[in-house]
């Protein structure tokens, strides 16, 4: 019915991945995100479900961010008949151009193995999407400006504001039928080495916010460097050499500046460092060209830069896992989903004077989480194979703010929102924000059900 509006939970509700949310006014549709599930097999599995509306009917896509659970969806959408336009920031579209590229290829490729060496369940191995549906994703992209209200399919009046999760994130602000509904995107911290801190809205009538974190609070940044200083030491001490799965966007150019930084002030050996992920090298042109977006000066970006071997095809990384000289890899993907870090797992994985390096969160259901959890085999390329490596984590290294951040971040809401959702957040996470919630500010707050729909 018009004048009243409505959204439903398509994804990261009671989980960490696949952010989707469709408002509905009565008249128009639009997409808040259009991400993949990832992790856990059964969840991986509602990415082939037919979606429960018509792609067709929706109008536009809002993005918050370009991540692959926020985006890896919308080649799938348009493949499914979806024709709207696709909005944000500038940073935001060029990394989910070059994440669904990624992930398409990888998709592709995957598929293809899976034929030739015939360890697929289904008799014949399909990609979620290829190139060609990427390819006609792209035309569809609108980039916005940040701090500005925009009319979106004349009904919806939407604002991208900074919120310090990686290049170009922002949460968003959506006014239609008399409502305000703020989505919180992916959180940034009040205090990071590469990106601002995040704004802050002043009103939401409704209110959805990540809680990826939302029980947690994160170590002193004094005490990452020192860790980071021991683990390249003892792994360098014991002939090894160290591998760090990462996120490509943000993650590996922070990773980057830490060790060129400690390199500089002499406190690690002058040693080969390696930067093996296609994706990560197209992103430290992204950092080139959004200079308003982050920290980093010109000349510091580009000495970092001039430290690390950009790896750029497939023979040097097969080269490079065959060199038993001690170095630090830097590789994605961050929870280990795909990407290069499994061609240097496939003949490192058993070497006990080497270290696997976590400096993200790992999904449930990821290989990162496995390992973390004291998994003594890891599954590459359909084969199993024994996994001997020191593992080490640095906490507090997260793109996402922690529980006195998402707390911090609400401080400018005078009045307390009708409705608040708390998303984006493993169960036990979220009902640990929820609490912290009730606990500082007085609000009482919902956790939704995968495809729940709620009037507001």
């Amino acid at each position: 019915m018009k004048g009243k509006i409505s959204i439903k939970f398509l994804g990261a509700a009671g989980t960490v991945t696949g952010s989707k949310y469709l408002l509905d006014n009565g008249d128009k549709k639009l997409m808040v995100d259009c991400g993949m599930f990832q992790g856990l097999k059964e969840l991986r599995l509602l990415n082939w479900e037919p979606p429960e509306y018509d792609p067709q009917s929706i109008g536009a896509v809002l993005l918050t961010h370009g991540h692959l659970d926020h985006t890896g969806y919308l080649a799938r959408l348009v493949k499914l008949g979806f024709k709207g336009k696709i909005y944000g920031s500038m940073p935001t579209l060029k990394i989910a151009e070059i994440i669904l590229k990624d992930s398409a290829k990888i998709q592709e490729e995957e598929a293809a193995r899976a034929n030739k060496e015939g360890y697929s369940k289904h008799s014949t191995a399909e990609a979620f999407y290829d190139l060609k549906d990427v390819e006609n994703t792209i035309p569809l992209f609108n980039p916005v400006s940040e701090g500005n209200w925009h009319l979106i399919e004349e009904d919806f009046k939407v604002r991208w504001q900074y919120n310090g999760h990686i290049i170009g994130s922002t949460f968003i602000e959506v006014e239609s039928s008399g409502k305000r509904v703020v989505f919180s995107g992916d959180l940034g911290r009040k205090k990071d080495l590469l990106l601002y801190t995040p704004k802050k809205p002043e009103k939401a009538d409704v209110l959805l916010i990540e809680s990826t974190y939302g029980g947690r609070v994160h170590p002193e940044e004094e005490t990452i460097i020192p860790d980071l200083e021991r683990v390249v030491n003892e792994t360098i001490a014991r002939g090894g050499s160290l591998f760090i799965p990462s996120f490509a966007v943000e993650r590996t150019q922070l990773m980057m500046l830490m060790l060129w930084r400690l390199l500089k002030e002499k406190r690690i050996p002058n040693l080969p460092m390696i930067m093996d992920s296609p994706m990560g090298a197209n992103v430290l042109q992204l950092f080139h060209m959004s200079r308003d977006w982050h920290k980093l000066k010109p000349n510091e970006c580009d000495e970092m830069c001039a430290h690390f071997q950009v790896v750029s095809n497939y023979r040097e990384t097969l080269a490079l896992r065959a060199d038993n000289k001690s170095k630090i890899v830097i590789a994605g993907s961050g929870m280990m989903t795909g990407g290069r870090i499994l061609n240097y797992m496939e003949t490192r994985s058993d070497n006990s004077n080497d270290t696997l390096l976590f400096v993200g969160y790992q999904a449930e259901g990821t290989r990162g989480r496995k390992l973390l959890e004291g998994a003594k085999e890891i599954k590459v390329y359909g084969k199993w194979l024994p996994f001997k490596m020191h593992i080490e984590q640095i906490e507090g290294l997260s793109a996402h703010g922690d529980q006195n951040d998402l707390i911090d971040w609400l401080s400018e809401i005078k009045e307390q929102p009708e409705k608040v959702f708390i998303i984006h957040g493993e169960t036990e996470q979220a009902e640990a924000f929820s609490k912290a919630l009730e606990d500082n500010k007085g609000w009482r707050a919902a956790i939704p059900q995968l495809n729940q729909t709620v009037e507001l």
